[in-house]
């Protein structure tokens, strides 16, 4: 038996692919291919109508396969078009400007600071550096405390600098920390001081960052660090300056009885220590400012007893 095959056309202008989304890979004919058995097929003829219109580029398939298919693209108003075959790319996005590292002012070194100065510990802490880079960063840490008491803006400056060259050190975070509190940039010297903490776990710096909240107007989050328990870990100086800015906290409240309390302790008794002299001197303004007036002589007599170079003025409240 003949099997009565359609004619393909010659000419080109018929499209290559069916009207359909899915491509196919038979070739087509009246039946799809097959002997015709006369009786209807279960399968829906593949057979093109003559009128078919080409396709257009968006609603012609992917190249190599479905576009329904699992990892497909789909988004055609994003990336790479989707009859692409190297898969969707998202668009370019703008790049954050917040996280690119912003240039600053260094201000200048003088040629004779060399880095040498440095202890030999923090030197030691700058190995991780490149050589050229820890130089730097050594030779601004010496203005730091080249101008710490003359000036403590210019100082404040130098730190700056050097956690810009090294931000994942700690002591370099600590000493930009310490600069910024001692130039009255209490924000930014907490900032320094967590990111040292976060970085090495050491809690030596905590009454600075407790009297940072003091200085920004939150007595509150200072006694909060004063009351955590990173102060059991205090070495006693800072303990004692811990009790020292709690005292101060308990003041900006109008608690000034709590102030006093706060301060008591066998450590007053002290006469050796060089932390003596600030805790003594410290308990007597206490008293002074709850109005316990004769107290306060009192103790600032004791103060002065451990000034002989008079670096307070104890001598002159203890007679007034």
């Amino acid at each position: 038996m003949e099997i009565a095959m359609e004619e393909r056309p010659r000419n080109s202008d018929r499209p290559a692919r069916p009207s359909s989304a899915r491509p196919s890979s038979r070739p087509s004919s009246s039946s799809s291919g097959r002997p015709s058995s006369g009786r209807p097929s279960s399968r829906p003829s593949s057979e093109r109508p003559s009128s078919a219109r080409p396709q257009s580029r968006e609603e012609r398939p992917a190249r190599g396969g479905r576009s329904d298919r699992a990892g497909a693209t789909r988004q055609v108003s994003q990336g790479r078009e989707v009859n692409d075959p190297r898969g969707f790319r998202p668009a370019p996005q703008e790049r954050d400007q917040s996280r690119i590292r912003p240039r600053i002012f260094e201000p200048d070194i003088p040629e004779d600071v060399t880095g040498e100065e440095l202890e030999k510990s923090v030197r030691a802490e700058l190995l991780s550096l490149s050589a050229e880079n820890a130089k730097v960063v050594a030779r601004h840490m010496v203005c730091v405390n080249l101008y710490m008491d003359v000036d403590p803006e210019l100082s404040h400056k130098h730190a700056v600098a050097a956690a810009h060259h090294a931000g994942r050190l700690a002591v370099v975070r600590e000493t930009a920390g310490y600069a910024a509190y001692r130039a009255g940039h209490y924000e930014m010297a907490l900032k320094e001081l967590r990111a040292s903490n976060r970085i090495s776990g050491d809690v030596s710096m905590w009454p600075v960052m407790a009297d940072c909240e003091r200085g920004l107007g939150n007595p509150l989050k200072a006694l909060n660090l004063a009351g955590s328990d990173e102060v059991k870990r205090l070495a006693k100086p800072e303990e004692i300056e811990m009790r020292i800015v709690a005292s101060g906290a308990r003041r900006d409240l109008g608690e000034f009885d709590a102030a006093v309390v706060t301060l008591q302790c066998r450590e007053l008794k002290n006469e050796n220590e060089e932390w003596a002299l600030r805790l003594r001197y410290a308990y007597a303004d206490a008293l002074d400012a709850a109005g316990r007036k004769d107290e306060a002589r009192e103790w600032f007599g004791k103060c002065a007893d451990l000034d002989p170079d008079e670096l307070t003025d104890a001598l002159e409240r203890s007679q007034s």
